[in-house]
């Protein structure tokens, strides 16, 4: 048993997550919690409303990129592992339960964060309330869709 031939379909999977991963751990946790730097900071100063702005706009397109490289490193990782072993499910199924999840989160964080705690809104304006419903209708949206998606996946057939 070769291990690096056997290691070989985890390789770019592993990479891709491993570069996803390590974005939002330099964005979460120096971006935003410690606040060490942001996107632009050597450039524009984040000590002004419009340098901070503009700061944030590039911490969100880095967070853009980060969450599109876990994406395809997941996609990747199980096309490949499932393929290897032969599994006898495709990728809906982790897309699906994937999107669920990600209603899950909308539908959590909505109703603590933004109607419990009240600590922000989707958008702060006269029609916050509104942005805030049409967040929870995308969880409820996201968590049906994507259970339907995983439940209608069709076994593949490996012969």
């Amino acid at each position: 048993m070769n291990t690096t031939t056997d290691t070989l379909p985890v390789k770019a999977p592993g990479i891709i997550l491993g570069i996803g991963l390590g974005g939002f751990f330099d964005g979460i946790l120096l971006h935003q919690i410690f606040q060490l730097h942001h996107m632009f900071s050597s450039r524009i100063t984040p000590d002004t409303v419009p340098g901070l702005r503009m700061n944030t706009l590039g911490d969100g397109f880095f967070h853009t990129v980060t969450w599109l490289a876990v994406l395809v490193g997941l996609g990747l990782l199980y096309s490949r592992v499932t393929h290897a072993r032969r599994q006898v499910w495709g990728l809906a199924v982790l897309w699906g339960w994937m999107l669920s999840g990600w209603g899950w989160f909308n539908l959590i964080e909505g109703l603590i964060d933004h109607q419990i705690l009240g600590i922000h809104h989707v958008y702060a304006d006269a029609n916050q309330f509104l942005w805030d419903m049409l967040f929870l209708a995308s969880g409820v949206i996201f968590i049906l869709a994507g259970g339907v998606i995983a439940r209608r996946a069709k076994p593949i057939d490996i012969a």
